[in-house]
């Protein structure tokens, strides 16, 4: 069974609920989900899923949160080489700079993005959800 990474920050909950969205996509399309937060993962567990979702919600002045996830993706950034991966999060101000920032970053180090990130504004309504679930089938698929 295929073994996938969901890997999240969330202040609110809102990215919480993301990730337990994209992981139920992941479950209903036969493979593992495994939810991490990001202070409890590390790059050298990179290499033991076969894909990783990423969330973090925007912050500041459109930025990734910068205590606990920045630092935890730019250790994980060599391991992204040809690396299946998706990302999702939740914003509160802004246009979503951030996500298209954060893929630019993601493709410029290799990674393979699965399918279209997934934000949403404050907590995920249902058609977040369900955007969510998709984002863990392209993963899972």
């Amino acid at each position: 069974m295929k073994k996938i990474a969901v890997v999240y920050w969330s202040g609110t909950g809102n990215t919480e609920a993301m990730a337990e969205a994209v992981a139920a996509g992941i479950r209903e399309n036969g493979a593992e989900a495994e939810l991490f937060r990001a202070d409890c993962f590390e790059a050298s567990m990179m290499e033991a899923y076969a894909a990783i979702a990423f969330g973090c919600p925007s912050m500041g002045s459109e930025e990734l949160e910068e205590s606990e996830f920045a630092p935890m993706f730019a250790a994980c950034a060599g391991g992204l080489a040809g690396k299946k991966i998706a990302l999702f999060g939740s914003y509160g101000w802004g246009d979503g700079e951030w996500m298209r920032n954060w893929e630019a970053d993601c493709k410029q180090k290799g990674a393979v993005l699965a399918c279209q990130s997934v934000i949403c504004n404050d907590a995920p309504d249902d058609d977040a959800k369900n955007a969510c679930k998709a984002l863990g089938a392209a993963l899972a698929g």
